[in-house]
């Protein structure tokens, strides 16, 4: 071989040394781990984002869970101060309820009779109507007494009378008519009872 010859294998040589390192698949290969063990450390990284994925899922649902119980209990609170403000609204208007029924049991029967007073009689009857048609579009119910033994739950007994053939504690008469909202007493029946 000549000179030349020689000196142009060297080349070559050394452009396949250069060509080869610049390769990837040249460059780790003597330090590159088995290709076993480069899917070993995928699965595990694949099972550790899984875990992550799975705890992440269960922190959305634990607040998901969270934020419907505080949306249901802030209805539940919202429709209990509804009610409470109806009830404690009617408990102040029945007292005038309680005059407009007075009024008409007490007016005199001559001034019944009379044509001047008839319109004023029946603007007050209406009044009356009218509002125990309001009260009754809100649920409010008169408690039924007359006739009935007392119960404590819907009845406060103010008096005790002699009433020949009522057996006792049945209620003879209705002092204060008693409400209720659904199941809710609002004003106990004020009522005399038979001893």
């Amino acid at each position: 071989m000549t000179k030349k010859e020689s000196h142009h294998q060297e080349e070559i040589q050394e452009t396949m040394k250069s060509e080869a390192g610049a390769r990837p698949e040249a460059q780790g290969a003597g330090n590159e781990t088995s290709p076993a063990a480069s899917v070993a450390d995928l699965e595990a990284e694949l099972a550790s984002r899984n875990e992550q994925i799975e705890k992440l899922r269960g922190e959305l649902l634990r607040r998901a869970a969270e934020f419907e119980n505080f949306r249901k209990q802030k209805e539940r609170e919202a429709a209990l101060s509804a009610s409470r403000t109806l009830e404690n609204n009617v408990r102040e208007l029945l007292p005038m309820l309680d005059d407009l029924k007075r009024l008409m049991h007490h007016i005199p029967a001559e001034l019944q009779a009379m044509a001047e007073a008839r319109p004023f009689t029946e603007g007050v009857e209406l009044i009356r109507k009218n509002f125990c048609t309001w009260l009754e579009s809100k649920g409010v119910k008169e408690i039924e007494s007359k006739g009935k033994m007392l119960d404590v739950n819907f009845h406060e007994a103010i008096t005790q009378i002699d009433a020949p053939g009522t057996e006792p504690d049945t209620i003879v008469e209705d002092y204060q008519t008693g409400y209720t909202i659904g199941d809710r007493v609002i004003r106990h029946s004020k009522v005399i009872v038979a001893r």
